[in-house]
């Protein structure tokens, strides 16, 4: 018996699960797949998504990329090997793909989901006063940054009134360093026409609590901004369930 394109023979073998693929006629699908596809559609229509699970919503997302084939057992693999639906959305394509059945059009559309969930998230602070938006400005940092497996480091460039200008990464690391190039960060301030900055990098273990070399950083950063009239209002650091405050923690 063999699966359909793109996925691996061993997705096979889930005795347990509600469907085990088999071999289908061109344009067919068991009623037991189309039954269940079917009541999780509609689930979702009446309830929303807080009536599904995460390995449900994931089989939602898998009806269109694997039309012929039961994607339960497919999806609680993802589940099991990345612990929770942001993180498989934001695991490199690489790590997708070693995951047995995970091709180039599933880890694509799994990344194009992430894409669009961070535009979303985006454009809620994107031209706004950071103040009043404070709240959407963190759930925008949580969404783009928590669940990264490298550290990133972000700035949010500022005019003078406060009103988020440009968002942009500045540089990606491994597991617990990330360059940092102050001379850079206040550089592209300056192309901006900025006025003031918040820097924002993230800690793929989970834990938020500032290094020595985060502290150094913070206050190269400053330093450097303070010599050219910036202003360096915040330093984020993003855990996996909680963010760190530079300023509110008494460290700038």
């Amino acid at each position: 018996m063999s699966n359909p394109p793109g996925l691996s023979d061993s997705l096979a073998l889930f005795p347990t699960d509600e469907a085990v693929p088999v071999a289908l006629a061109p344009g067919k699908l068991p009623s037991y797949i189309t039954d269940h596809r079917a009541r999780l559609r509609a689930r979702f229509s009446e309830a929303g998504a807080q009536a599904l699970p995460d390995y449900e919503l994931l089989e939602l997302l898998l009806f269109r990329i694997i039309p012929r084939q039961d994607v339960k057992p497919f999806a609680r693999r993802l589940l099991d090997e990345f612990g929770d639906i942001a993180t498989v959305m934001s695991a490199p394509v690489p790590r997708l793909e070693q995951v047995p059945g995970v091709g180039p059009a599933v880890a694509l559309e799994l990344k194009v989901v992430e894409a669009v969930a961070h535009r979303m998230a985006r454009a809620k602070v994107l031209r706004r006063h950071v103040v009043s938006s404070w709240a959407q400005l963190l759930d925008y940092c949580h969404t783009v940054m928590a669940h990264q497996e490298q550290e990133q480091f972000r700035v949010l460039y500022l005019d003078r009134k406060n009103v988020l200008i440009a968002d942009e990464e500045q540089g990606r690391g491994t597991v617990d360093h990330v360059p940092v190039y102050p001379r850079e960060v206040v550089k592209r301030a300056l192309e901006l026409n900025a006025s003031a900055m918040i820097v924002v990098h993230n800690h793929p273990s989970g834990d938020p609590t500032p290094s020595r070399a985060d502290i150094d950083m913070t206050a190269q950063i400053e330093a450097a901004a303070k010599a050219l009239g910036l202003v360096l209002h915040d330093h984020l650091i993003i855990g996996r369930e909680r963010e760190l405050s530079f300023r509110a923690e008494g460290l700038l």
